[in-house]
């Protein structure tokens, strides 16, 4: 597989995201910019299609309760459930900061996915959500892209 692809296909990968990806590449060696470059466009990807894609995947997940897969739905519901005490505290007082602020802590938990899934919960419409996810994601890979590249410490 090529380097691009690689570092792409993880920058999907929930939790992983752009952030890590970019660690990723970096650590094996990729060229910079390849890594950079395809680790934005997990982010870009990732920022336009989960909050279109949420509402079906709670359908999905309904339908699955129905089914023998039903502790994945529960799976599903817990997570859901964790997300919303985690992320309310953060996108409550400061709306569309708190949600970025959110997303670019580069920490387990946070992130594209559970920032989009927040905004989701929370009502927060999609204007004002694929920005969030797109500033936070961006954010969060510059964060860790220093440390990476040896220029803090």
């Amino acid at each position: 597989m090529n380097s691009f692809l690689e570092v792409f296909l993880l920058s999907l990968v929930p939790t992983f995201e752009g952030r890590y990806a970019i660690v990723y590449g970096i650590g094996r060696g990729y060229p910079l910019w390849e890594t950079l470059l395809s680790a934005s466009l997990g982010v870009l990807t990732l920022s336009l299609l989960l909050p279109a894609l949420l509402p079906y995947i709670d359908r999905i997940m309904l339908w699955l309760e129905k089914t023998p897969l039903r502790k994945v739905a529960h799976l599903y519901l817990h997570y859901v459930e964790r997300v919303r005490k985690k992320a309310h505290p953060y996108v409550e007082r400061w709306g569309f900061i708190g949600l970025t602020i959110f997303v670019a802590i580069p920490l387990p938990g946070t992130g594209i996915w559970t920032g989009a899934l927040a905004a989701y919960l929370l009502g927060i419409e999609k204007k004002q959500t694929v920005p969030a996810l797109i500033l936070g994601g961006l954010l969060s890979m510059a964060i860790t892209v220093l440390p990476a590249l040896g220029l803090l410490g």
